[in-house]
């Protein structure tokens, strides 16, 4: 454009007179021609941009030095504004390629200032100025340039690290066991997490009016808001949820056009008092066996002492039976107290449960006298491979097999048991204790996994809680399920080698 005014401009204006009109109007449309042309192929240029921007400096010097000859009275507005063009090139350029054309326009400068004004030294001495200017602006420049990636780079950065703190705390709060809902001054919902939607009861997306949602909750909010007091008693929001408590926060000090609702569990919350209790009643359990143990075994030697007497008749054998028997029960008691309180971590294994089903079998039928009960092993026809401890999982299915034997049977008859072991949906492996018996009756299969919950009168309660616990701690699930047709089945989902991979990676 300062080209194209210089060369058509009127008289009247006092700008500089220019020797070579005709020449110079020409190279200024032919420069406003390739200027508009390079506008219009701005988008493809931005794909190649580094060829983009050296075909345009190779330009730039090249009419620069051309409009030196026709517009020789502007020498110093060319030579400044050829300046303005490499300053931007040096922008978007490497360093190298930027210094080239620095010292392509002073060569272009020089070597028109030594063809056109021959022994015109002032002339020379301000080309070779320019010249200097150029690599120092183009130096600048590039500094510049380096500096401008870098805090882009780094902004980018941060935006991508804002982005993925974002999902992250929101993921966060859509995981919490804890509801949380925020609610604006008009008592709409705006955001709300899953444990808050289930504790509501499953609304559907479009309802977002609190009052309609839960009147209650509503009106615990309204009168916090009025009055500064919290109610802190439980409330059920919807039928067949568990109890909450909620408590109420303003996003911002004295603003209560947003609040943050809290929605406690209290099932959570019981059942956490549930567990500390259980932990500190195992301790308590744990070191009153240790005690219970060195007298125990005391009396019952003293009871095998006294049966080997010849001076005992058959009334005082009866009762050292007796002490026998309970000895051994109280022994089993004691055993199943230390084996929960000192329970190890367990190391997993590659286990084909074929094979493992039949030595365990196996191995139980030399350990034990079935007598006229039956146990045996049935395997699904493909592989069934599974990862487990050896040793706990033999402890729970002993003890389920244990249990079987001795309460699956009806009255009159011999156990019948299975040990099963096959494949699930999506390959699951599971492992199954079935019996014929008479099955447990939903009300108490409710709480046998329960500790210390028993119905038989010798028993301890502690067998299927034991069994439980080890299951979870190989990553198992132990659960009971009714057979139709009379019995019960006690099945293990255990784990397969392909979910523990994807886990550990």
């Amino acid at each position: 454009m300062v080209y194209t005014g210089l060369a058509f401009s009127p008289p009247g204006l006092g700008w500089p007179r220019l020797p070579h009109t005709g020449i110079a109007q020409g190279l200024a449309l032919l420069y406003f021609a390739f200027s508009v042309l390079t506008l219009l192929s701005v988008r493809k240029m931005l794909q190649r941009i580094q060829l983009a921007v050296s075909i345009t400096l190779v330009v730039d010097v090249l009419i620069a030095v051309l409009a030196l000859s026709a517009m020789n009275s502007a020498r110093i507005g060319i030579e400044m504004m050829l300046a303005v063009n490499l300053a931007a090139g040096a922008l978007l350029l490497p360093l190298r390629l930027a210094a080239f054309f620095a010292a392509l326009a002073t060569l272009g400068l020089i070597g028109h200032t030594v063809l056109a004004t021959p022994g015109g030294d002032h002339r020379l001495l301000e080309s070779s100025l320019f010249g200097l200017a150029y690599f120092a602006i183009v130096a600048l420049c590039n500094v510049l340039n380096r500096q401008m990636k870098a805090t882009e780079a780094l902004a980018e950065q941060r935006s991508i690290d804002l982005a993925n703190l974002s999902q992250v705390n929101e993921l966060i709060i859509r995981r919490m066991k804890t509801g949380v809902l925020l609610v604006d001054d008009a008592n709409r919902i705006h955001q709300i997490n899953e444990s808050a939607w289930m504790l509501m009861g499953n609304p559907s997306a479009d309802q977002r009016d609190l009052g309609r949602l839960a009147p209650e909750l509503s009106r615990r909010l309204y009168h916090w808001m009025t009055s500064g007091k919290l109610d802190e008693s439980a409330t059920q929001l919807a039928d067949g949820t568990p109890e909450v408590v909620p408590r109420f926060t303003r996003l911002a000090p004295n603003d209560d056009s947003l609040v943050l609702i809290f929605l406690d569990d209290t099932s959570l919350v019981s059942r956490r008092a549930e567990e500390l209790t259980l932990s500190s009643l195992g301790r308590l359990s744990a070191s009153i066996a240790h005690e219970i143990r060195n007298p125990l075994a005391a009396i019952r030697y003293s009871a095998q002492l006294l049966a080997e007497s010849d001076d005992m008749n058959d009334s005082d054998r009866r009762m050292v039976e007796i002490i026998n028997n309970h000895c051994v029960r109280l022994n089993e008691i004691i055993e199943n107290i230390l084996q929960l309180s000192r329970r190890e971590r367990s190391r997993p294994e590659t286990l084909d449960l074929g094979h493992w089903v039949s030595d365990f079998v196996d191995e139980y039928r030399l350990g034990n006298d079935l007598g006229g009960d039956s146990l045996r092993a049935i395997n699904s026809s493909g592989e069934v491979v599974a990862v487990a401890d050896p040793q706990q999982l033999q402890q729970v299915v002993w003890n389920l097999v244990q249990n079987a034997l001795r309460y699956g049977r009806m009255p009159g008859e011999p156990a019948r048991v299975m040990v099963v072991a096959r494949q699930g949906e999506h390959g699951t492996p599971i492992l199954e204790v079935i019996d014929r018996g008479p099955g447990i009756v939903p009300k108490v299969a409710a709480q046998i996994f329960e500790p210390f919950y028993t119905t038989h009168e010798y028993g301890t309660g502690l067998g299927l809680y034991l069994a439980r616990q080890m299951a979870e701690a190989n990553q198992a699930a132990l659960e009971y399920v009714r057979v139709a047709g009379g019995g019960s089945c006690f099945r293990l989902v255990l784990t397969p080698p392909a979910r523990i991979a994807e886990t550990a990676a």
